[in-house]
Protein backbone atom coordinates (compact mmCIF):
# COMPACT_ATOMS: atom_id res chain seq x y z
CA UNK A 1 0.00 0.00 0.00
CA UNK A 2 1.03 3.72 -1.33
CA UNK A 3 2.38 5.14 2.72
CA UNK A 4 2.49 8.58 1.06
CA UNK A 5 -0.24 9.54 3.47
CA UNK A 6 -0.58 7.08 6.23
CA UNK A 7 -2.68 8.08 9.05
CA UNK A 8 -2.19 5.22 10.68
CA UNK A 9 0.68 2.67 11.06
CA UNK A 10 1.11 -0.62 12.90
CA UNK A 11 4.31 -2.00 13.18
CA UNK A 12 5.07 -5.96 14.01
CA UNK A 13 2.86 -5.56 17.49
CA UNK A 14 2.56 -8.15 19.63
CA UNK A 15 0.04 -8.56 22.14
CA UNK A 16 -0.02 -10.48 25.14
CA UNK A 17 -3.57 -11.19 27.71
CA UNK A 18 -3.07 -11.68 31.70
CA UNK A 19 0.85 -12.01 31.12
CA UNK A 20 0.42 -15.70 28.94
CA UNK A 21 -1.79 -15.32 25.94
CA UNK A 22 0.11 -14.19 23.14
CA UNK A 23 -2.77 -13.06 20.45
CA UNK A 24 -1.20 -10.89 17.98
CA UNK A 25 1.92 -11.96 16.54
CA UNK A 26 3.55 -9.16 14.38
CA UNK A 27 1.15 -7.56 12.85
CA UNK A 28 1.43 -4.83 10.76
CA UNK A 29 -0.73 -2.21 8.62
CA UNK A 30 -1.13 1.02 7.06
CA UNK A 31 -4.29 2.89 6.74
CA UNK A 32 -4.09 6.14 4.64
CA UNK A 33 -6.08 9.09 5.02
CA UNK A 34 -9.73 8.80 3.89
CA UNK A 35 -9.56 4.77 3.22
CA UNK A 36 -11.68 1.92 3.99
CA UNK A 37 -9.24 -0.78 5.29
CA UNK A 38 -11.02 -3.63 5.80
CA UNK A 39 -9.28 -6.72 8.22
CA UNK A 40 -10.77 -9.96 7.73
CA UNK A 41 -10.96 -13.08 8.78
CA UNK A 42 -12.80 -15.55 10.97
CA UNK A 43 -13.85 -15.59 14.27
CA UNK A 44 -10.85 -15.86 17.00
CA UNK A 45 -8.04 -14.42 14.28
CA UNK A 46 -7.40 -11.44 15.91
CA UNK A 47 -9.17 -8.75 14.30
CA UNK A 48 -11.16 -6.77 17.37
CA UNK A 49 -7.55 -7.25 19.16
CA UNK A 50 -5.83 -5.63 16.62
CA UNK A 51 -8.51 -2.60 16.83
CA UNK A 52 -8.37 -2.44 20.21
CA UNK A 53 -4.77 -2.28 20.47
CA UNK A 54 -5.05 0.81 18.43
CA UNK A 55 -7.53 2.35 20.23
CA UNK A 56 -5.90 1.24 23.38
CA UNK A 57 -9.03 -0.52 25.02
CA UNK A 58 -6.74 -3.63 25.93
CA UNK A 59 -6.05 -3.21 29.53
CA UNK A 60 -9.92 -2.83 30.54
CA UNK A 61 -9.19 -6.87 29.28
CA UNK A 62 -6.08 -7.46 31.26
CA UNK A 63 -4.36 -7.02 27.51
CA UNK A 64 -1.15 -5.18 26.26
CA UNK A 65 0.98 -4.20 23.91
CA UNK A 66 4.17 -5.90 24.30
CA UNK A 67 6.24 -5.21 20.92
CA UNK A 68 5.94 -3.30 18.21
CA UNK A 69 4.87 0.52 17.84
CA UNK A 70 1.62 1.85 16.36
CA UNK A 71 1.77 5.33 15.46
CA UNK A 72 -1.13 8.15 14.10
CA UNK A 73 0.26 10.48 11.76
CA UNK A 74 3.84 9.39 12.84
CA UNK A 75 3.19 9.87 16.25
CA UNK A 76 3.46 6.93 18.24
CA UNK A 77 0.31 6.58 20.57
CA UNK A 78 0.32 2.88 21.62
CA UNK A 79 1.00 4.56 25.43
CA UNK A 80 -1.82 7.04 24.60
CA UNK A 81 -5.00 6.73 27.22
CA UNK A 82 -8.37 5.71 25.21
CA UNK A 83 -9.92 9.49 25.79
CA UNK A 84 -6.52 11.18 24.80
CA UNK A 85 -6.78 9.26 21.43
CA UNK A 86 -10.48 9.92 21.00
CA UNK A 87 -8.95 13.96 21.51
CA UNK A 88 -6.92 13.01 18.34
CA UNK A 89 -9.80 11.61 16.31
CA UNK A 90 -9.37 7.95 16.75
CA UNK A 91 -12.52 6.20 18.12
CA UNK A 92 -13.64 2.52 18.31
CA UNK A 93 -17.52 1.51 17.35
CA UNK A 94 -17.81 -1.52 19.60
CA UNK A 95 -18.55 -4.83 18.68
CA UNK A 96 -22.36 -5.51 19.83
CA UNK A 97 -23.13 -1.63 19.53
CA UNK A 98 -23.44 -0.60 23.45
CA UNK A 99 -25.95 1.59 23.31
CA UNK A 100 -27.21 2.93 26.41
CA UNK A 101 -30.51 1.32 26.52
CA UNK A 102 -32.18 3.55 29.20
CA UNK A 103 -31.24 6.67 27.52
CA UNK A 104 -33.07 8.27 23.88
CA UNK A 105 -31.62 7.88 20.28
CA UNK A 106 -30.44 11.79 20.62
CA UNK A 107 -29.09 11.27 24.67
CA UNK A 108 -27.19 7.96 22.64
CA UNK A 109 -25.76 10.44 20.38
CA UNK A 110 -24.67 13.53 22.36
CA UNK A 111 -22.60 11.31 24.80
CA UNK A 112 -20.26 10.86 21.50
CA UNK A 113 -19.76 14.62 21.97
CA UNK A 114 -17.92 15.07 25.38
CA UNK A 115 -14.78 15.62 24.06
CA UNK A 116 -16.53 18.99 22.02
CA UNK A 117 -16.40 22.35 23.66
CA UNK A 118 -18.29 24.51 21.06
CA UNK A 119 -22.03 24.39 21.40
CA UNK A 120 -22.84 25.10 17.70
CA UNK A 121 -20.06 22.18 17.26
CA UNK A 122 -22.44 19.45 18.52
CA UNK A 123 -25.68 20.81 16.91
CA UNK A 124 -23.61 21.13 13.64
CA UNK A 125 -22.73 17.06 14.50
CA UNK A 126 -26.36 15.95 15.09
CA UNK A 127 -27.95 17.51 12.35
CA UNK A 128 -25.31 15.85 9.89
CA UNK A 129 -25.64 12.42 11.83
CA UNK A 130 -29.18 12.84 11.13
CA UNK A 131 -28.51 13.65 7.43
CA UNK A 132 -26.78 10.68 7.13
CA UNK A 133 -28.82 8.47 9.47
CA UNK A 134 -32.37 9.82 8.71
CA UNK A 135 -34.03 7.17 10.69
CA UNK A 136 -32.00 7.96 13.83
CA UNK A 137 -34.13 11.51 13.46
CA UNK A 138 -37.67 10.02 13.00
CA UNK A 139 -36.32 7.83 16.76
CA UNK A 140 -34.67 10.55 18.26
CA UNK A 141 -36.95 10.61 21.55
CA UNK A 142 -37.19 6.56 21.67
CA UNK A 143 -35.33 4.89 24.15
CA UNK A 144 -32.34 2.59 22.55
CA UNK A 145 -33.69 -0.35 24.06
CA UNK A 146 -36.72 -0.54 22.00
CA UNK A 147 -35.16 0.54 18.72
CA UNK A 148 -34.09 -2.02 16.47
CA UNK A 149 -30.43 -3.78 15.96
CA UNK A 150 -29.79 -2.06 12.38
CA UNK A 151 -31.23 1.59 14.56
CA UNK A 152 -28.70 0.41 17.37
CA UNK A 153 -25.87 0.16 15.16
CA UNK A 154 -26.75 3.32 13.47
CA UNK A 155 -26.54 4.72 16.48
CA UNK A 156 -23.25 3.62 17.79
CA UNK A 157 -22.19 5.15 14.05
CA UNK A 158 -23.36 8.33 14.69
CA UNK A 159 -22.62 8.76 18.17
CA UNK A 160 -18.98 8.56 17.42
CA UNK A 161 -19.31 10.87 14.45
CA UNK A 162 -20.38 13.02 17.25
CA UNK A 163 -16.65 13.53 18.54
CA UNK A 164 -15.26 15.04 14.66
CA UNK A 165 -13.18 11.77 14.38
CA UNK A 166 -10.55 11.17 11.88
CA UNK A 167 -10.69 7.83 11.78
CA UNK A 168 -13.18 5.33 12.80
CA UNK A 169 -12.67 1.86 14.25
CA UNK A 170 -15.53 -0.38 13.04
CA UNK A 171 -15.56 -3.80 14.95
CA UNK A 172 -18.17 -6.37 12.82
CA UNK A 173 -20.77 -3.46 11.91
CA UNK A 174 -22.67 -6.19 10.07
CA UNK A 175 -23.04 -8.50 13.33
CA UNK A 176 -26.87 -9.85 13.71
CA UNK A 177 -28.28 -7.69 11.03
CA UNK A 178 -30.45 -8.28 8.14
CA UNK A 179 -28.72 -8.05 4.68
CA UNK A 180 -30.72 -4.94 3.65
CA UNK A 181 -29.64 -3.66 6.84
CA UNK A 182 -25.61 -4.09 6.16
CA UNK A 183 -26.23 -3.04 2.83
CA UNK A 184 -27.92 0.55 4.19
CA UNK A 185 -24.91 0.60 7.18
CA UNK A 186 -21.91 0.32 4.49
CA UNK A 187 -23.89 2.23 2.27
CA UNK A 188 -23.69 5.31 4.64
CA UNK A 189 -19.90 3.71 5.09
CA UNK A 190 -19.21 4.60 2.03
CA UNK A 191 -21.03 8.10 1.74
CA UNK A 192 -18.82 9.46 4.86
CA UNK A 193 -16.17 8.16 3.59
CA UNK A 194 -16.93 9.54 0.12
CA UNK A 195 -18.54 13.28 1.67
CA UNK A 196 -16.84 13.72 4.70
CA UNK A 197 -13.20 11.97 3.51
CA UNK A 198 -13.85 10.36 7.27
CA UNK A 199 -11.25 7.50 7.37
CA UNK A 200 -12.54 4.02 8.03
CA UNK A 201 -10.73 0.66 9.65
CA UNK A 202 -13.16 -2.27 9.76
CA UNK A 203 -13.13 -5.85 11.37
CA UNK A 204 -15.45 -7.92 9.46
CA UNK A 205 -16.54 -11.74 8.98
CA UNK A 206 -18.03 -10.93 6.25
CA UNK A 207 -15.20 -10.60 4.02
CA UNK A 208 -17.98 -10.26 0.80
CA UNK A 209 -19.42 -7.29 1.66
CA UNK A 210 -16.39 -5.50 2.80
CA UNK A 211 -14.69 -6.29 -0.09
CA UNK A 212 -17.20 -4.49 -2.31
CA UNK A 213 -17.12 -1.10 0.09
CA UNK A 214 -13.23 -0.94 0.95
CA UNK A 215 -10.06 0.06 -1.37
CA UNK A 216 -7.45 -2.58 0.75
CA UNK A 217 -7.55 -5.30 2.80
CA UNK A 218 -6.07 -7.56 5.35
CA UNK A 219 -6.78 -11.02 6.49
CA UNK A 220 -5.88 -12.51 9.52
CA UNK A 221 -5.70 -15.82 10.96
CA UNK A 222 -4.20 -16.54 14.46
CA UNK A 223 -3.30 -13.54 15.40
CA UNK A 224 -0.96 -13.05 12.21
CA UNK A 225 -1.75 -11.38 8.85
CA UNK A 226 -1.53 -14.08 6.06
CA UNK A 227 -2.05 -12.01 2.69
CA UNK A 228 -3.54 -8.58 1.78
CA UNK A 229 -4.12 -6.53 -1.04
CA UNK A 230 -6.38 -4.10 -2.44
CA UNK A 231 -9.91 -5.23 -2.16
CA UNK A 232 -10.12 -5.81 -6.29
CA UNK A 233 -7.09 -8.29 -5.51
CA UNK A 234 -8.63 -9.86 -2.83
CA UNK A 235 -11.51 -10.36 -4.37
CA UNK A 236 -10.52 -11.92 -7.34
CA UNK A 237 -7.87 -14.60 -5.61
CA UNK A 238 -8.36 -18.13 -6.12
CA UNK A 239 -7.83 -18.87 -2.37
CA UNK A 240 -9.79 -15.39 -0.83
CA UNK A 241 -12.46 -17.15 -3.36
CA UNK A 242 -12.69 -20.25 -1.40
CA UNK A 243 -11.66 -19.80 1.91
CA UNK A 244 -13.31 -16.91 2.55
CA UNK A 245 -16.02 -16.22 -0.04
CA UNK A 246 -17.43 -19.79 -0.38
CA UNK A 247 -16.52 -19.60 -4.49
CA UNK A 248 -15.17 -22.87 -5.92
CA UNK A 249 -12.18 -25.06 -4.97
CA UNK A 250 -14.29 -28.07 -5.79
CA UNK A 251 -10.96 -29.34 -7.43
CA UNK A 252 -9.23 -29.47 -3.75
CA UNK A 253 -9.92 -32.64 -1.99
CA UNK A 254 -7.49 -33.25 0.38
CA UNK A 255 -5.56 -31.79 3.13
CA UNK A 256 -2.48 -31.59 0.85
CA UNK A 257 -3.95 -29.23 -1.80
CA UNK A 258 -4.89 -26.97 1.46
CA UNK A 259 -1.31 -26.60 2.17
CA UNK A 260 -0.77 -25.14 -1.28
CA UNK A 261 -2.76 -21.92 0.14
CA UNK A 262 -0.64 -22.21 3.65
CA UNK A 263 2.46 -21.62 1.34
CA UNK A 264 1.25 -18.69 -0.27
CA UNK A 265 0.62 -16.85 2.94
CA UNK A 266 2.17 -13.41 3.68
CA UNK A 267 4.18 -14.10 6.92
CA UNK A 268 5.46 -17.58 5.67
CA UNK A 269 6.57 -16.28 2.09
Amino acid sequence: MDTAKTLINVNGIEVIYNHVILVLKGVSLSVPESGIVAILGGNGAGKTTTLRAISNLLKGERGEVTKGTIELRGERIENLTPSDLVRRGVIQVMEGRHCFAHLTIEENLLTGAYTVQSRGEIEANLQKVYAYFPRLKDRCKSQAAYTSGGEQQMCAIGRALMSSPSVVLLDEPSMGLAPQIVEEVFNIVKDLNTREKTTFLLAEQNTNMALRYADYGYIMESGRVVMDGTAQYLASNEDVKEFYLGVGGAQRKSFRDVKSYKRRKRWLA
